[in-house]
């Protein structure tokens, strides 16, 4: 497939409180060249796991959920590695519905303005949440894993107020049985405790 015109999913959650304000779907794209020290989803690291998926499948998901939802909420893995796949979801989605999107990124900031393409990208974002994860930094709170990274409010449609009421964490369960452990701060399974 070309690359502008699919991405590699990792997860698709349909319906998520603990991902941003509101009611999200979520997306974790597959591939990530960070390698973050002490990463929550290191299995989206490998670049050819997960699935391809063509983004005009993606939006048709997301079109039939709209109803549902607030919002988009796009993490990893690390998106930005598929920013032109990324960027055509996201003016498609725009064009169609008002949900907003909320985007995390292992890259910073100025990283992430230097990169071709992501004036373009950057205007389909609600919430950018930039930098790499540091465990000795570990925050865990307002959507923040670690103290470094920093928000950017693109538009006008959220409040830092608004990113702290955000749940820390929750469980999804999948109509296949598959469970999923989602948010800033995930709860960790004991088996003593099952």
């Amino acid at each position: 497939m070309n690359p502008a015109t699919a991405l590699r999913l990792h997860h698709f959650e349909p319906l998520s409180l603990a991902n941003g304000p509101g009611r999200r779907a979520v997306l974790w794209l597959q591939g990530c060249t960070l390698a973050c020290p002490g990463c929550f989803n290191p299995q989206t690291h490998p670049l050819e796991g997960g699935q391809q998926i063509a983004i005009t499948d993606l939006l048709q998901e997301l079109l039939l959920l709209r109803p549902t939802l607030d919002g988009l909420t796009i993490s990893g893995g690390e998106p930005l590695l598929q920013l032109p796949a990324l960027t055509n979801l996201l003016q498609a989605l725009h064009r169609q519905t008002p949900l907003s999107v909320l985007l995390f990124s292992g890259f910073t900031w100025t990283q992430i303005q230097a990169m071709p393409g992501s004036p373009a990208l950057l205007a389909e974002i609600d919430v950018l949440l930039a930098g790499p994860y540091q465990a000795k930094q570990r925050l865990a709170h307002g959507l923040l894993g670690s103290a470094n990274k920093t928000v950017h409010l693109l538009s006008s449609r959220y409040q830092l107020t608004d990113l702290q009421a955000t749940p820390p964490a929750e469980v999804c369960i999948d109509e296949t049985g598959q469970i999923v452990l989602s948010g800033i701060d995930p709860l960790t399974w004991n088996d003593h405790e099952l």
